[in-house]
């Protein structure tokens, strides 16, 4: 049968409406799970042929996922679905990095890594946060710094704890992304994270740690002694 043809023409148990009530989501592909969220085709596509072309022209699901809505628009006709896969995109990060309003505690560059990896790694330009706690390492609030660059986020101790000071944050841990996938400090890094440390110290809300999020994997400063 040629899929190319309207999807309510096809075979009732072949439609991927149907194939996910009857199945179960796990058992469909990608680019079916994919369709029934654009939910139509077009050009003579069906909703299937334009979730393939879409993972085709993104690499995949993952690099699909990192896509702005302009890169989205250039291949999928309409906003309504153009926003339904940066909606879809977006909730799976957050499910990813846990539950909003679940009470988070922070102790191990495993636990940073855990909450922000899904929020970072799929970015094309470096974000720098603040995850400030309380005594008890209890998360207070999580602050986006600065947004910067596809090579450079620039931060600057006074921004990265006006926050911290304002809520009266027991201690702090920073957090930023490496979108090339190295997570490897780089000599800026090192340096602001002296500045940071050496700030903290000063105003009394110590640094715990600097993770950097860098595609799976990260890196902890404090592990490295160098705070």
């Amino acid at each position: 049968m040629d899929h190319r043809t309207a999807i309510t023409s096809w075979p009732v148990e072949e439609r991927p409406r149907e194939q996910l009530f009857a199945k179960g989501a796990a058992s469909l592909t990608d680019a079916t799970l994919l369709s029934i969220i654009l939910r139509t085709g077009s050009r003579g596509r069906s909703a299937v042929d334009q979730a393939r072309a879409l993972l085709s022209e993104a690499g995949g699901l993952q690099e699909l996922s990192r896509w702005t809505a302009g890169e989205l628009g250039n291949l999928v006709p309409g906003t309504t679905r153009v926003a339904s896969l940066l909606a879809m995109f977006e909730l799976a990060r957050r499910l990813a990095a846990g539950r909003s309003g679940e009470r988070r505690i922070i102790r191990t560059p495993e636990d940073v890594a855990a909450r922000f990896g899904p929020l970072l790694r799929h970015l094309r330009h470096e974000e720098f946060w603040a995850v400030l706690l309380n005594s008890a390492n209890v998360v207070q609030a999580e602050v986006r710094i600065t947004v910067g660059t596809l090579n450079a986020s620039l931060a600057h101790p006074r921004e990265c704890f006006a926050e911290a000071v304002q809520r009266r944050a027991a201690s702090v841990v920073f957090v930023h992304n490496h979108p090339s996938g190295n997570p490897e400090p780089s000599t800026e890094d090192l340096a602001l994270t002296r500045q940071l440390a050496a700030s903290g110290r000063i105003l009394g809300i110590p640094v715990h740690d600097h993770v950097i999020i860098a595609g799976q994997e990260f890196t902890s400063l404090a592990e490295r002694g160098q705070l």
